[in-house]
């Protein structure tokens, strides 16, 4: 006899993903508004409240138009905001519009904040302050040579100039005696089973995609460079801060400074956003669960709100 097939008690929660540039925020508005939604942001650049046209930030009237969470909340200054950090307040966020009577609508491009969020964290233990030392005074090189001997199966995954990467796993093998691909294994907390999601990912045609990267950069130089400006002035703003390598800021920079023209600022800050997209379009494509919607007709994309979700 075949059983009665019983709806969802979980909340459902929208995903719109995508790589820069790609229309995300105009459909996640779209489906605001159509929907009774709350846009929460999952971009790991739009977090900070210094540079909003420089990130593509929502404008403030976008803003006003439906409730955004987590969109300009972070500091700067604040070196030390993670996926981890993100996810919790995600999840406040999520459970807070749920509250409200509200659809969430989850929307960014970084990959790690989604994992994050949906798979939990690696419990990882504290590195030994001795053993971070000693490993990042170490050349790429000499780290990639040792993690071969000390984690080799991570040497294996991992391309040898990737320092940070490299890094990470041989501290973490170093100081907990465990690879990191086991901690990983073990990860916590996440929320993926509690949701009902209802994700998509958008993959317009790279062409198009590339255009409309040079066209939004050059447009936003201006603004971008009183932003950049008052960014660089503060004084409490630590050399090693992420925010300074926020895509289109070391260009503007340069232009500033004199050591680019305007031209050129222009030149390097678009084709540095299109190295990220590509990145982004990849990890996007191959990374996330097989049965996720991918959207790779443009005009699909406008019909998406209305006929892929049912809320």
């Amino acid at each position: 006899m075949n059983m009665p097939v019983l709806p969802s008690t979980r909340p459902i929660v929208a995903l719109i993903a995508g790589p820069t540039a790609s229309g995300k925020s105009a459909l996640a508005l779209e489906l605001a508004e159509q929907a009774n939604g709350t846009i929460i942001n999952a971009d790991s650049a739009q977090v900070y409240r210094d540079l909003r046209v420089m990130t593509a930030r929502p404008s403030s009237r976008e803003e006003a138009r439906v409730p955004h969470r987590l969109f300009g909340n972070v500091d700067g200054a604040d070196a030390g905001y993670s996926a981890a950090r993100w996810a919790a307040e995600a999840r406040v966020a999520i459970d807070d519009t749920v509250a409200e009577g509200r659809l969430p609508i989850l929307v960014g491009g970084t990959g790690m904040y989604l994992r994050t969020l949906l798979e939990g964290i690696a419990p990882v233990p504290a590195i030994d302050p001795d053993v971070r030392a000693a490993v990042r005074a170490l050349t790429v090189e000499a780290a990639y040579i040792a993690l071969t001997q000390e984690d080799p199966a991570a040497a294996q995954r991992l391309a040898r100039a990737d320092a940070q990467r490299i890094a990470r796993a041989l501290e973490v093998v170093r100081s907990t005696g465990r690879p990191l691909r086991e901690w990983q294994a073990a990860r916590e907390g996440g929320i993926g089973d509690e949701i009902d999601l209802r994700p998509v990912i958008l993959l317009p045609p790279r062409p198009w995609l590339s255009e409309r990267i040079d066209a939004r950069f050059a447009a936003m130089l201006e603004a971008g460079r009183e932003e950049v400006a008052a960014l660089l002035a503060r004084e409490d703003l630590p050399a090693d801060a992420p925010i300074r390598r926020a895509i289109g800021v070391p260009e503007v920079a340069g232009w500033l400074s004199g050591s680019l023209s305007r031209a050129e600022a222009v030149a390097a800050g678009a084709l540095a956003t299109r190295r990220y997209a590509k990145r982004q379009y990849t990890w996007l494509r191959h990374q996330m669960p097989a049965g996720w919607v991918r959207v790779e007709a443009i005009e699909a994309q406008q019909r998406y709100a209305a006929t892929k979700l049912q809320f």
